[in-house]
């Protein structure tokens, strides 16, 4: 149907469930717009379906039910994160405490920066963050166990830790590095939840590295400082 009284895109005037009716408004010639509605129709039918389509399943999901999904994943990450937190102090000792210690200036910092950015908590933003988690603690250990290692040999405990963190930073380095590129190619590419997921995880990543080399070091030469004064 064309109204030459109209200046106007193509417009759908009902619900196409048989016959229906679209208005062209008369923006050119007849020839023109003749051609135009056969492109419409013949994208119409490019898409068209050929098999009829059958509702299996229907859910309605309510806002407090994913609140409350919210809700279970960081209590969660909380108490994972607790457990690990025990984990370190048991099995490290003195450095495990450092290390969580660290660990919660690193949880602070990151939730602080998310504030400022800001970034929306969803769930996959809260798995970006606990992932993130798990990388200052794998920093961690790597360089607990170089120390370790040079303690055994007979090094001085300062000489020790020095050079455990030597030899740490370029595994923690390529990791987090590598870390780091794939959120930016999920930010980059992808849309929707991902996005957020990718997001938290590289800036979690970013400060879990500040945390592990700065932080955690910081703490421990303090400490051995003191003790051989």
């Amino acid at each position: 149907f064309l109204d030459n009284n109209l200046e106007t895109a193509p417009i759908v005037s009902q619900e196409i469930i048989g016959p229906a009716q679209i208005t062209f408004g008369a923006s050119g010639s007849s020839k023109d717009i003749l051609q135009e509605a056969k492109t419409l129709v013949e994208r119409f039918n490019a898409g068209a379906l050929s098999a009829p389509i059958t509702q299996i399943h229907q859910r309605t999901v309510s806002p407090s039910a994913a609140e409350h999904a919210l809700k279970s994943i960081v209590s969660a990450g909380a108490i994972g994160t607790l457990i690990v937190m025990f984990f370190m102090i048991a099995f490290y000792r003195l450095f495990g405490l450092f290390a969580s210690v660290a660990l919660i200036i690193y949880t602070a910092l990151t939730l602080a920066v998310f504030k400022l950015v800001p970034i929306t908590m969803t769930l996959a933003g809260v798995a970006g963050f606990i992932l993130s988690v798990g990388m200052a603690v794998d920093a961690n250990i790597l360089i607990f166990e170089r120390t370790r290692e040079e303690l055994k040999r007979g090094v001085a405990r300062l000489a020790a830790i020095e050079e455990g963190f030597r030899r740490a930073w370029p595994s923690i380095r390529d990791s987090n590095v590598s870390t780091i590129i794939t959120a930016v190619i999920l930010y980059a590419f992808t849309s929707s939840f991902v996005k957020g997921f990718a997001l938290a995880l590289g800036i979690g990543v970013i400060i879990s590295m500040f945390s592990a080399i700065f932080v955690t070091r910081s703490m421990l030469r303090v400490f051995t400082r003191d003790k051989t004064q």
